[in-house]
């Protein structure tokens, strides 16, 4: 599957997307859980750690929004990581 990240996620992941490869029946917990194993540098200074974003993050499963982490993922799929955002 697809990840794509936006904001603060795109910093701190230190890319735009990445795909993951996760048996069959995984759930975007799971998906969650195999982003946060990958090693990464350490954010620029201000931008809090990837960890923290995706606890305070939305996302979209499919250009759907994921109101849980139970959803079944399928090898297609694209989440998308939304983290919170201010402005107007």
């Amino acid at each position: 599957m697809n990840v794509r990240y936006f904001a603060a996620a795109r910093v701190a992941a230190g890319m735009d997307e990445e795909k993951f490869e996760l048996p069959d029946g995984a759930r975007l917990a799971e998906l969650l859980e195999a982003i946060l194993a990958v090693e990464r540098p350490e954010p620029p200074a201000g931008t809090p750690p990837l960890a923290r974003i995706l606890s305070r993050s939305s996302f979209l499963l499919n250009e759907v929004a994921v109101r849980n982490s139970s959803p079944v993922l399928g090898p297609d799929d694209v989440v998308d990581v939304l983290p919170p955002f201010a402005g107007g």
